[in-house]
């Protein structure tokens, strides 16, 4: 099912919704709060933090928030960030759904408060086997991953690797702003190096040129603060955003160091799963894309969405990558129609195995 976003039609979908859920078994819904994390400043959600030790001995940086104790729903959300960003991304998402249900947030390797990776185990493969580790450290019953990005080519690897873990323990996914394969790598850099019109081979050599004294590349990157933010902003955003969110989401990029840019760069050009994504039809999945995302274009959401059997495809009309920032609000209410159908998918799971 594809749907474009706009008001009427969100709230059509919620209507649809209510109507299913009049016939349908009751589940306790989760409903994110609009407007949530409005008033709160970038940064300042956090819970005590721990340390889930990935299969290479590098701890990765993990944050939990409980749902309250009057809440029922069995699921853990489980949120994997994106490329140069921190699970301080996951900024609106967090807020709009802290006490309602358990939530999981983790910083991915050599990202935020996270390990510094050695270099050879930054690929895409390794980032599914770090998800994995994840689940089974801090969850116990079913889950939903929800993706952002490379998050998104995270979930992806680990049903490359780990097919049996969908449909059972993971009862749902969604993949936003993200893709299997097939793009431009030369494109990631754009937020950081604004290089205009160069081929992939010439920025692939640059990269390591770069990597050599990615030092000195650190120091620069500092010095062009304002055209930095500039063009953060313009390869972030599809629209008009506050000041703020631009600032926010440079601020997590220029807080990576290049080293790591360069480590991760390959494993964009390497990456080709669209013939691994059946595992993800296994549960409900919802795919959400940007119609003006300059990084991972929506043809890469309409090629997911046609290769994952039964899932849901939303279109965010004139958002950018940053899109779980820029239309939080849409975001959220497509996470509230996937958690209902796993909600759903974890039920039947339950009563199959009870019989």
């Amino acid at each position: 099912m594809s749907r474009h976003s706009k008001a009427w039609g969100v709230a059509a979908g919620l209507v649809g919704v209510a109507a299913a859920g009049a016939t349908a078994r009751a589940v306790q819904q989760i409903q994110a709060r609009q407007g949530a994390g409005d008033a709160t400043e970038f940064g300042a959600l956090t819970s005590p933090s721990l340390k889930v030790v990935a299969d290479d001995g590098i701890d990765l940086h993990v944050e939990i928030d409980e749902a309250d104790p009057d809440r029922q729903t069995p699921l853990t959300v489980v949120f994997v960030h994106g490329y140069t960003l921190s699970l301080q991304a996951w900024h609106f998402q967090r807020a709009a759904y802290r006490g309602l249900v358990r939530t999981v947030f983790y910083d991915q390797r050599s990202h935020g408060r996270s390990d510094r990776s050695a270099g050879e185990n930054c690929t895409i493969a390794q980032l599914g086997r770090d998800l994995k580790r994840v689940i089974e450290t801090t969850t116990d019953g079913p889950v939903v991953v929800v993706g952002h990005s490379m998050g998104g080519m995270s979930v992806i690897s680990l049903a490359a690797q780990f097919p049996e873990m969908f449909g059972s323990r993971i009862v749902g996914t969604a993949l936003i702003a993200t893709t299997a394969g097939g793009m431009d790598p030369g494109r990631i850099l754009f937020p950081m190096l604004p290089l205009g019109s160069v081929s992939g081979q010439a920025i692939a050599r640059l990269v390591r040129v770069l990597d050599r004294g990615h030092l000195l590349v650190d120091r620069l990157r500092a010095t062009g603060f304002r055209l930095a933010e500039l063009v953060v902003d313009r390869f972030s955003f599809g629209d008009d955003v506050p000041r703020n969110y631009a600032e926010f989401v440079f601020d997590m990029i220029d807080a990576t160091p290049f080293e790591v840019v360069a480590d991760f760069y390959p494993a964009f050009a390497a990456l080709d799963h669209y013939d691994d994504l059946a595992a993800l039809g296994l549960a409900p999945c919802t795919v959400i894309g940007a119609t003006t995302d300059r990084l991972t274009s929506i043809g890469h959401s309409r090629k997911l969405h046609s290769r994952i059997p039964g899932s849901d495809l939303l279109e965010v009309e004139g958002a950018g990558h940053m899109v779980i920032l820029e239309r939080h609000d849409e975001v959220n209410a497509e996470l509230d129609r996937l958690f209902e159908r796993a909600l759903h998918h974890a039920q039947d799971l339950k009563e199959r195995t009870e019989a």
